[in-house]
């Protein structure tokens, strides 16, 4: 945790301008650290009379590495459904393994799960370890944390991936404090470090200006949640086999201190930008809300959705569930068309994995030509109607 030394503070607001989460401000005359703070620790260094220092939680040293073996994915399903990032992750998850020489499982938690335990065995997973159980039906944060804990600590897997959603980034930390092992959040790249085989977790910091790759040599179990669409999922294969593993809870685990009165989808939920094959985006340069009419128009003309950067969502010109980036969701269709947009790094961290990109910008120095496959320069408002135009025209010929 961060501590201030109230008496040695002396107010000059220099922790506050270093502090790239915008996490400290100066109040009375004394600084005040926010839930913002990640404990990056660059205020300590900045402070130069000594009143900010990090308190660091001791953590045990692992001697019996070598009882821990094996790659886990936790698999996420609700309401019936497979989350697609489960499937990313066994891609990934199995690539990992087979770099280990190790078995890839994966932990399936819900009620009446069918063969979904097949699917993931299709989709790379070589062991299963299922709890289906009518007390499963509806998500509870800590009956999942304890089935989980509990697991772990049965089987001692090396490494434990989760989908960065909000069901995995609610209760995984909750797991990794329980199992004394350290966990990197919203990872976009995963490897092996060929010297001691460690995991290496790599995700964007300080606010997506730098890629930071972090390793967890001394615990087990290594643990990691990535965001959606930044690894692929290997193709469907119904000829591999694997042990599905029938794991019955005791009563105890399956306490939960929630209770679940009813579920309700809201109607933004239903805007699923991440399974579009085409995105239309608009950002500030759209100046105004009804430019996304216009987008929407070319959206409907090319069978795509319509999504945005932070700064149009921030202005109140479209909702949430649009947004694309760092703060937003991670996208990665056919065809992303970038309308009015810069090309900030926490929104590109969002949408770079797209196949092709398509920038207008009226600015021929934004940053976002610097990721685009093609760049058109010049005003949207007379560059998207001619692009409809000419679709309409290709689509009656």
């Amino acid at each position: 945790m961060l501590i201030i030394n109230k008496e040695l503070c002396i107010g000059c607001g220099i922790c506050a301008d270093q502090c790239p989460f915008a996490a400290i401000e100066i109040q009375n005359g004394v600084a005040v650290v926010g839930e913002a703070c990640t404990l990056c620790g660059s205020c300590v260094e900045s402070c130069e009379v000594g009143a900010l220092s990090m308190e660091v939680a001791e953590k045990t040293v692992k001697a019996d590495l070598a009882a821990w073996s094996g790659v886990w994915v936790f698999c996420e399903y609700r309401l019936g459904e497979l989350a697609p990032v489960s499937l990313e992750l066994l891609g990934a998850g199995r690539r990992l393994a087979d770099l280990r020489g190790v078995t890839l499982g994966a932990v399936l938690f819900g009620h009446d799960t069918g063969d979904t335990a097949k699917k993931l065995i299709a989709h790379g997973a070589d062991r299963i370890y299922r709890i289906d159980h009518e007390q499963l039906a509806a998500y509870a944060e800590d009956t999942y944390a304890t089935l989980l804990t509990a697991l772990i600590n049965e089987y001692r897997p090396e490494i434990v991936l989760a989908g960065a959603t909000a069901i995995g980034r609610s209760f995984i930390p909750g797991v990794a404090t329980s199992v004394n092992a350290g966990l990197t959040a919203d990872c976009t790249s995963l490897d092996i470090r060929d010297e001691d085989g460690a995991l290496m977790q790599t995700r964007p910091a300080f606010g997506g200006n730098i890629m930071a790759t972090i390793v967890c040599p001394s615990s087990r179990p290594q643990m990691a949640t990535v965001r959606p669409k930044v690894m692929r999922a290997l193709e469907y294969d119904g000829s591999r086999s694997g042990e599905i593993i029938d794991v019955a809870p005791t009563p105890s685990q399956l306490q939960s201190r929630v209770r679940v009165l009813e579920s309700v989808v809201a109607p933004g939920a239903k805007v699923n930008i991440q399974e579009a094959d085409i995105l239309i985006s608009g950002g500030r340069g759209l100046d105004n809300p009804k430019g996304f009419e216009l987008l929407q128009q070319l959206a409907d003309a090319l069978g795509a959705k319509v999504s945005a950067s932070r700064a149009a969502v921030d202005a109140g010109w479209i909702p949430y569930p649009h947004q694309v980036g760092q703060t937003g969701k991670t996208v990665a269709p056919k065809l992303y068309i970038a309308c009015g947009i810069s090309g900030a790094v926490q929104h590109v961290a969002g949408m770079q994995s797209s196949e092709t990109i398509v920038a207008i910008n009226r600015d021929a120095h934004a940053s976002i030509f610097d990721v685009a496959d093609f760049g058109i320069v010049g005003d949207l408002y007379e560059i998207v109607p001619k692009l409809i135009k000419r679709i309409e025209e290709y689509r009656r010929a």
